[in-house]
This record gives structure tokens, C-alpha cells and sequence, in this order.
């Protein structure tokens, strides 16, 4: 068991240091909150369950009995809470004679941060393995899939060949996700409203959602993404996004990406009564992930 002694920080046992660095640089902006719903849950797990609504009204010929149809269940997907904790351990000696109050102080925090890094990477994962067969939804195929099955046959949510983000693909998106159905096969106001990058697309997600004309041409044509407004909210920069080439479509689509706060985050201290080692931990429960997969679009790059 990891335990923090003096001989970790000798050099804090005696005055004379200027500055410690390493624990004080600007914290990243939490991010996952731009991309999923926040909900609270109060049980074990929570579940979504797909209704498959109706279909299409059937031709009734004089005397014939109307045709009756039935709105049942599609796919469920359960959200299973779970908790995340670290801690640290530090000896009453260590504590003693620490010179320098505000550097212990500066544990609490480091602890709430790495916290809070955990929740932004467990959030990201969606994304960074949205292509993956191994990491699936309720519907048994990843969240961004040629294959996700319906009534209506299988259905997409990514191109049949991936693409670099440009202005013919992303031109190519914006109307394969207005050509999107329900599980019906009936039609929806499907509509883009952000564009999702890593860092690495920054500057071409920039150019092509605020040139005025074509980008990267000497054209004089309009830029049509930015002047019809196909992308309502813009682009975004995910920072925690691992794939330099993968970029998405966010959909206005409800229960979508959601996340579920059972326990909101907890620091907790205490002293072990035999080696008088003093304790700290942080605790938080909560679970994320997606129901409704037409929530976004993808492509892997090419």
C-alpha cells in the first residue's frame, strides 16, 4: 500500500525552497458537459428502452377491415452505476514536520483533479471507441455502425467509407443525416447542430466552418456549409478526443449521450489509530454512455 513518508519530500523537512511547480498549472474546463445529457439516477442502474412508435397507414377498400398495427419495444440499454475512488496516505511525521502548509494543501485539490480527469476520460471513451464491435450499445453494434438494426433494416450512423474531414464530406454528412429515419423507416428533422474535432482538426474544422467563400480554392463560390447554416451550434474542439483523423456530428436527437450522477464527488479523512498514518480518499459514482445511437454521426478519417 502506497504510503507518502518524508523521504518523498526530504526537501520539504527544511526551509528554503522558492516554489514548488508541478501542481499548479491552469486546470482544463470541464468538457463532457457540452456533449452529454445530465441526469441524476437514485438506484443501481437506470434503462432506456426504444419505442418502435408505428408505421405507414395501409390503402382501406370499402367493406375491408382497417389494418391495426402495434407500438412496441426496441432495444434496451442499461446504465449500470459505478464507483471510482483514490486515495492518499501520509505519515504523522511526514505531516509534522512539513514546512510548507500550502504544498499539503495542494493534495486535497491534486486528488479532486485527478477526479475529475477520470470522469472526462470515461465520458471520451464513447467517442474514442465509437467504431469499435468490442465496446456496443443496447442495439449490440457500436455507437457509430453501418449495421444498426430496425424494423426498417439495418440502418447508418457513419459513411460506408470513411473520410477525412473536408467540405465535400462533411457536405456528404450533413445530407446522410437529413436522409435518417426512425426504426419505422419514417422520417425525422434530423438535423446536424456541432461539429466535433480533436485538436489536431482545429484549424481545418476553422477554416471550413467561417470562410466565406470555398475553402482552399480560388473559387469565388459561397462557402455553403457556413451560409446555410446547416450546423447550427458551429464546431467544437474535444480535447480528449485520441483519434487525430476521427471527427463527429452531433445530432439534435434526445436521450442520446447521456450521463447519470448517482453520487456526486466526496472527499473523506481519517487516521489509521495504530501507524497514526493520516488518510484521504475521494469517492464518486456515476455511469455514461449512449441510447439513442442516431444522437451522432461519425467518421473514422481515412
Amino acid at each position: 500500500m502506497a504510503v507518502i513518508t518524508r523521504s518523498l519530500h526530504n526537501s520539504d523537512l527544511w526551509p528554503g525552497i522558492k516554489a514548488h511547480f508541478g501542481k499548479t498549472y491552469k486546470e482544463m474546463p470541464t468538457q463532457y458537459v457540452r456533449y452529454f445529457t445530465d441526469m441524476t439516477s437514485d438506484k443501481a442502474y437506470e434503462e432506456m428502452v426504444e419505442s418502435t412508435t408505428f408505421g405507414l397507414p395501409a390503402i382501406k377498400n370499402e367493406g375491408q377491415a382497417i389494418q391495426y398495427d402495434t407500438d412496441g419495444e426496441g432495444y434496451k440499454t442499461r446504465f449500470t452505476n459505478v464507483v471510482y475512488g483514490l486515495g492518499y496516505m501520509v505519515t504523522r511525521e511526514e505531516v509534522e514536520d512539513n514546512q510548507y502548509e500550502s504544498k499539503s494543501k495542494r493534495r486535497s485539490r491534486s486528488l479532486a483533479y485527478s477526479m475529475k480527469q477520470n470522469k472526462e476520460l470515461i465520458h471520451a471513451a464513447h467517442f474514442n471507441n465509437a467504431f469499435s464491435s468490442s465496446y456496443v450499445g443496447g442495439d449490440g453494434v457500436a455507437l457509430c455502425s453501418t449495421s444498426h438494426p430496425t424494423l426498417a433494416g439495418l440502418k447508418a450512423n457513419k459513411p460506408a467509407v470513411d473520410a477525412d474531414l473536408s467540405e465535400a464530406s462533411l457536405e456528404d454528412e450533413t445530407i446522410n443525416i437529413r436522409l435518417m429515419t426512425n426504426s419505422r423507416g419514417l422520417k425525422h428533422y434530423f438535423r446536424p447542430k456541432e461539429l466535433v474535432v480533436p485538436p489536431q482538426l482545429l484549424y481545418v474544422a476553422e477554416r471550413l466552418m467561417k470562410s466565406e467563400k470555398q475553402s482552399g480554392t480560388a473559387n469565388n463560390d459561397i462557402n455553403a456549409i457556413r451560409s446555410s447554416g446547416a450546423i447550427s451550434n458551429g464546431y467544437s474542439v474535444y480535447d480528449y478526443l485520441t483519434d487525430p483523423d476521427a471527427w463527429f456530428l452531433l445530432i439534435d436527437v434526445p436521450e442520446g449521450l447521456v450521463t447519470f450522477q448517482r453520487r456526486a464527488m466526496e472527499l473523506d479523512q481519517d487516521s489509521d489509530f495504530d501507524t497514526e498514518n493520516a488518510k484521504a480518499k475521494a469517492t464518486e459514482r456515476f455511469v455514461s454512455g449512449w441510447a439513442e445511437w442516431r444522437c451522432v454521426w461519425g467518421s473514422q478519417g481515412n
